[in-house]
């Protein structure tokens, strides 16, 4: 089981750069960036989490420009997306955005994915919350059409293109991995139909215990013809506890994600070192 970990990166966060030598000098597999374009004053939505919105989702910065600038200092890290708001997003110029992403990190981008909640950040984008499941694979599947394609074209119900000749394509093939995020089952669902892995949210008291979701789980991806090593589980939220995360490893979880505050060095690079040793012993 890999270990990644994800910060909202700000003007008062550590760098992103900075971020990614510390994640790969200690052997971390990953580095994921949230995104939100911007929080609405009006907060009509409430937040999932079940509290107020932290500042951080106030304040992040593009997820696409951190992982840029963490990937040129680094050599073996993966940089990942954590997650995409695709609902908010232009498929054409964001398939353009993950090509170079994947380009410039050779091959290391992970495109994490999902459908948004925030229903008043969406509607700004010109998005119906009420469709945002249908425009997102149309987006994702267009975004493939791009990225294996010379002349590339899609026509679905609401997204449409006629061919278009778009460059750079990805160094992975035939794409980076699409990993959605999101709860059982609507995001499972949608991971079985058109995603490389899924992406559950562990510790929300609305999802329960997300470990005991696997099983059925895999048995949806088996009646849609999916085998689950096509699909592997990227839980986020992992807990400290070392019995708990040996627990997870031998349910097949592949990789679990630690969640940083938005903080300095001096307050996240000790936690890091004791993730560093809990991975040392997770690994026997």
């Amino acid at each position: 089981m890999q270990i990644g970990a994800a910060m909202f990166f700000t003007d008062y966060s550590m760098a992103p750069a900075e971020l990614g030598r510390a994640l790969e000098d200690r052997g971390f597999e990953s580095l994921w960036a949230p995104e939100h374009s911007h929080i609405p004053v009006s907060r009509r939505t409430p937040f999932p989490g079940g509290t107020d919105l932290p500042k951080r989702y106030y304040d992040c910065m593009d997820p696409f420009v951190t992982l840029t600038a963490a990937a040129a200092v680094t050599t073996t890290l993966k940089v990942a997306t954590g997650v995409c708001l695709v609902n908010q997003r232009d498929p054409i110029q964001t398939a353009k955005q993950v090509a170079s992403l994947d380009q410039i990190s050779a091959g290391r981008f992970l495109f994490g994915i999902g459908v948004g909640w925030n229903v008043e950040e969406m509607e700004n984008h010109g998005t119906n919350a009420e469709t945002r499941a249908l425009l997102v694979r149309e987006r994702i599947e267009a975004m493939k059409e791009i990225w294996t394609k010379s002349k590339a074209e899609y026509h679905g119900e609401l997204v449409k293109f006629d061919p278009i000749y778009a460059w750079p394509k990805p160094v992975t093939k035939p794409h980076p991995p699409v990993i959605v995020g999101g709860a059982f089952p609507h995001s499972a669902r949608r991971a079985i139909r058109y995603g490389n892995g899924w992406i559950p949210i562990a510790g929300r008291s609305a999802y329960g215990d997300i470990t005991q979701l696997l099983p059925r789980f895999h048995q949806m991806a088996a009646e849609a013809g999916r085998d689950k090593s096509e699909l592997p589980v990227t839980m986020f939220g992992a807990p400290t506890n070392l019995d708990t995360l040996k627990q997870w490893r031998d349910l097949g979880i592949a990789r679990v994600v630690v969640a940083l505050d938005s903080e300095k060095a001096d307050t996240i690079l000790p936690q890091l070192d004791s993730w560093a040793a809990t991975a040392r012993a997770l690994q026997g």
